[in-house]
């Protein structure tokens, strides 16, 4: 495509990473270029009015998230950008492929280690790095889960190297957020930038709130006509609450706080204006330690005392099940390749970014000996936090580093610095690029389906590799291109 000198990607420059728009693909179709060219004729100013627009329309539908600190809590929007990222449908068949195995192999492991650890016995992961990790939960041995599916929505985080290959970077199975975004995402872009997307086929986004309703039907307890599923909030204080609106309304369900609930005869009822009505599945978006006090923290005003009772004796079903942040830890995480395999007989489809793990010792031995070059995380954060990146971090913030990972090794990993792919993004230079992942997100119920695309979500500052939108990350829209081919 030429593009003139008033086009906006007339500077536009991606160097040596790989582009999610400009970067050549085989089964494009000229999707790519057309999206260029629309931009181009929408031109920059419009384009930032738009934009302003959209971010204004975001806070005017409280579609915010809490920032928490010592002194404030403070609501935000996801910032916005309106250059959306194009996944073929190649691409999307390949990552498709890859989380629904990576799913099936999570469960797989967690039912394991609750009935009998023979992924341990057999020598496959160190038993005390299940076994003593801080989410693994000693009332969920030999708890009986209904179709052994522990994980029923699931986040994996991806990201695609220099050469356009994708690379899991984590997974999140105890609460993963940011679905709702992905859904906003496509209507903001349907209302503000319709030229934009008029006559592409895309795979559609907004049939996520049926498709989480219908898995949480089928895990209701066997035998259940009608199953009255709900939502469980920790409530307004929470940093996705309004996510939790968002699903209860997209599922057409109540959405429910724990003084909502009572548990009676082992059955759990909600409160209603018209008396005690009956509930079967619940989607929980509160951590485990907070669900039943009788169980876990006795001061939590969160739960429901006597949940688990119920659940145990196959009145209720909770998605996702206690236990799964096991699977969500950074160090286990190094192993899944070989737990795919184990379970599986499979190769991985998405293969993990190459891991060190520090509480084994030349894992140890090769992070001190290479931190300048290397990413160091803390096995138990999420949000992006702890993270040290070697390259651009000071000396001070190496050493630091360094005395964290003697003084605890079992809590770090070390990875070396993908060079994440950009997308061309809109900011008050221009279209520049900008690094960026993917959260594609799967729902289980009897089998595994996987969201269209996912959270895209990009580094807005300059050079960037943290796209949390705790550290001031922002999404686009991900399309994920229709040919029709299933």
């Amino acid at each position: 495509m030429q593009l003139t000198s008033t086009d906006p990607f007339s500077d536009y420059d991606s160097g040596a990473y790989f582009c999610e728009l400009t970067s050549k693909r085989a089964d494009d179709q000229g999707t790519a270029s057309a999206v260029q060219s629309r931009i181009g004729t929408i031109g920059l100013d419009a384009l930032h009015a738009r934009a302003s627009a959209a971010e204004t329309e975001l806070i005017n539908l409280g579609i915010t998230f809490t920032v928490y600190s010592e002194a404030s809590a403070i609501d935000r929007i996801l910032p916005f950008d309106c250059i959306p990222r194009v996944i073929t449908a190649a691409e999307w068949r390949h990552l498709e492929a890859g989380v629904k195995q990576r799913v099936k192999a999570l469960n797989a492991f967690l039912h394991d280690i609750y009935h009998g650890g023979r992924v341990v016995k057999d020598g496959i992961i160190p038993g005390d790095l299940v076994y003593g990790n801080a989410n693994f939960r000693e009332e969920m041995r030999d708890f009986p889960v209904r179709f052994g599916t522990y994980v029923h929505i699931c986040g994996i985080d991806i990201v695609r190297d220099q050469n356009g290959g994708f690379l899991v970077l984590e997974d999140n199975a105890r609460t993963p957020s940011g679905v709702s975004y992905v859904v906003e995402n496509r209507h903001l872009m349907s209302r503000a930038f319709p030229d934009l997307m008029s006559g592409i086929r895309l795979r559609p986004v907004d049939d996520y709130g049926r498709r989480l309703l219908s898995a949480m039907t089928e895990i209701a307890p066997e035998g259940v006509d009608n199953p009255q599923v709900v939502l469980l909030s920790p409530g307004i204080y929470n940093s996705a609450y309004f996510e939790h609106v968002f699903l209860s309304r997209e599922m057409g369900v109540p959405l429910v706080e724990g003084a909502d609930l009572t548990v009676e005869n082992d059955k759990v009822w909600m409160r209603t204006t018209g008396g005690l009505r009956p509930v079967h599945t619940i989607y929980r978006r509160i951590s485990d330690e907070f669900l039943d006090p009788t169980v876990f923290k006795p001061d939590s005003m969160l739960g429901v005392p006597g949940l688990i009772g119920a659940w145990r004796r196959g009145n209720v079903t909770l998605a996702n099940a206690v236990g799964t942040g096991v699977a969500d830890d950074k160090a286990v995480y190094a192993y899944m390749p070989r737990i795919i395999k184990y379970y599986l007989n499979e190769d991985a489809i998405l293969p993990n970014v190459e891991t060190h793990i520090c509480r084994e010792p030349e894992g140890l031995a090769y992070t001190l000996a290479n931190l300048e070059n290397l990413v160091v995380k803390p096995v138990g954060e999420s949000g992006g936090y702890g993270i040290t990146i070697g390259p651009r971090a000071t000396k001070a913030q190496i050493e630091a580093a360094r005395a964290a990972l003697i003084a605890d090794p079992s809590n770090w990993i070390s990875q070396p610095v993908v060079s994440l792919s950009v997308g061309p993004t809109l900011t008050e230079q221009g279209i520049r690029p900008r690094h960026l992942d993917l959260r594609p997100f799967a729902v289980t119920g009897r089998e595994t389906w996987v969201l269209p695309g996912g959270l895209s979500r990009v580094a807005l500052k300059e050079g960037s590799l943290v796209v949390n939108s705790s550290q001031g990350g922002g999404s686009k829209d991900t399309w994920v291109l229709d040919d029709g081919v299933r």
